[in-house]
């Protein structure tokens, strides 16, 4: 059976986000996945990186926080992993970019011997979808802005802990959307996290 790991990093209960969460955990659960849910905000998760979490060549110590803990032993067994969050100002919100800080370290998720070396990805999930929220139309984003979000998942996060197959798919604009539009999309969400376990 496969386990998955699925984010959520948005703090109002009631979000499209959290409609998206659900509709994506219960989709992998349809199909038999063995799913390890987190909404990052309900679970309190906390995003600041402690001093002592600052090493990035040296394997990170055992932790005496214990849903730390839980998270790093967690995220090792895992064989795909979906995030779910809106775009803020081009970035995850802060306690998604708190767990990937504080639980993707060295040891866990990737082994650097020196700091100008490349970095062996760690993780045996290979496949990761990320699904994100945002108001911003696509030409603005991709003319304006070169939609970071892509580069920070694609480029700087994923590939470095041993992802190679990142997806990612954008709803946009959420604010002025329609409940069809909107019910739309949930069923898309549910397709891409179906064909994520293929």
């Amino acid at each position: 059976m496969s386990r998955t790991g699925v984010y959520l990093a948005h703090p109002r209960p009631g979000s499209f986000n959290h409609a998206l969460f659900d509709a994506v955990v219960q989709e992998l659960r349809d199909r038999g996945s063995d799913v390890r849910a987190h909404d990052l905000c309900a679970e309190e998760f906390a995003a600041g990186l402690t001093a002592g979490e600052t090493e990035t060549v040296r394997s990170a110590a055992d932790t005496p926080d214990a849903q730390l803990a839980s998270h790093r032993a967690e995220v090792a067994t895992l064989d795909a992993l979906v995030f779910i969050h809106p775009n803020w100002w081009g970035m995850p919100p802060a306690v998604l970019t708190g767990w990937v800080q504080r639980v993707l370290v060295p040891g866990v998720a990737y082994k650097l011997g020196t700091s100008g070396g490349e970095p062996q990805g760690l993780l045996k999930a290979g496949r990761a979808l990320v699904l994100n929220t945002s108001d911003t139309p696509a030409e603005r984003e991709a003319g304006e802005f070169g939609d970071p979000l892509d580069r920070i998942w694609s480029a700087c996060v994923l590939p470095y802990v041993g992802v190679t197959d990142v997806r990612r798919v954008v709803f946009r604009t959420v604010t002025d959307s329609s409940d069809e539009t909107r019910a739309s999309w949930l069923r898309e969400a549910r397709e891409h996290a179906g064909a994520l376990l293929n």
